[in-house]
């Protein structure tokens, strides 16, 4: 296989420095917020009152929204929930207030701000150790991934790209979390399924670089690593923009027209789309090369095979 000319070649590998304490800038600065500012968890984490009410119209979300505000409940959450007429109100945790007295409160309110016959469908409460719970166990979850990711990529590859992959994994989440904390995003059981998603999508990208570049170490005689890197990322540059613009129509889709419910399970993926492919280039590629990455640490029995042969040849 012939070297692909310079100008067929993208050089991204040429800016890989500034890449990279752009991305250890952006880590920084997500790692401060979530030390200072922390996550706006949801009532899934926090622990809070769910109430389900069946209305005898369709539900008109906005002025529910109105009338609980007005009456001292800013912070509830209302969502349809299956049908027009089935609206989910979700509250946080309130001191001395049971919750079948705090269901008929929010129904008579919403009797008499609204002027329908409603029926409370049913009200669960999820206790403060119960959220303490879901969150230890979502980041045990998020822990076991990138765990899994490593042995996989290493037994796959080379542990220097199970390096750099797992990196690119913590660069990911890293940042959509800081996002989240930065704009004080509610982050709920929905929103820790998008990350979950973006890890999974991000190494996707970043093993199918990984492949092209085994590969071309390979078929390509002549090069150095970083022009190898270069042609590989170049050749899959189509099939990650291809990829890259069909998934984002689709959540752009989900954002402006799937809801409340999902909003932030749509914010959290489209961020990730656009840090997944930016990290398979210049964070998990990059620290590989770093790492000191060649022809001889992928395919030892060729290279062996071939020093073999050139003495076998010798006088």
């Amino acid at each position: 296989m012939q070297l692909l000319k310079l100008k067929e070649t993208v050089e991204f590998m040429r800016f890989r420095k500034g890449a990279m304490v752009f991305s250890i800038l952006l880590m920084l600065a997500a790692l401060g917020s979530l030390f200072v500012n922390k996550l706006n968890f949801g009532l899934d984490f926090t622990g809070g009152t769910l109430i389900e009410v069946g209305f005898d119209q369709a539900a008109n979300l906005n002025q529910i929204r109105q009338i609980m505000d007005s009456n001292g409940y800013d912070d509830a959450v209302v969502q349809l929930y299956g049908s027009s007429k089935d609206v989910v109100i979700r509250l946080a945790q309130r001191e001395d207030v049971k919750a079948e007295m705090l269901g008929n409160q929010i129904l008579s309110i919403l009797k008499q701000g609204t002027g329908q016959e409603l029926v409370m469908r049913r009200i669960e409460f999820v206790g403060a150790s119960v959220g303490d719970e879901l969150t230890e166990q979502g980041g045990l979850a998020m822990l076991t991934a990138l765990i899994c990711i490593l042995v996989y990529v290493a037994f796959r590859f080379e542990w220097r790209f199970a390096l750099g992959s797992v990196f690119a994994l913590f660069h990911d989440v890293l940042l959509t979390l800081g996002l989240f904390s930065v704009l004080q995003l509610e982050f709920d059981l929905t929103v820790l399924a998008a990350i979950l998603a973006v890890i999974g999508y991000s190494l996707n990208d970043t093993i199918v670089v990984s492949d092209r570049i085994r590969e071309n170490f390979r078929k390509i005689r002549d090069g150095g690593p970083e022009e190898i890197i270069n042609i590989s990322l170049t050749q899959t540059l189509s099939r990650t923009f291809i990829t890259s613009i069909t998934t984002l129509l689709v959540l752009v889709a989900l954002f402006y027209q799937g809801g409340a419910l999902i909003h932030g399970f749509a914010t959290a993926l489209l961020f990730g789309v656009f840090v997944g492919t930016y990290s398979s280039i210049y964070v998990a590629s990059a620290v590989a090369l770093g790492l000191g990455i060649s022809k001889e640490d992928l395919i030892p029995e060729v290279i062996e095979k071939e020093g073999a042969d050139q003495e076998a040849m010798m006088p």
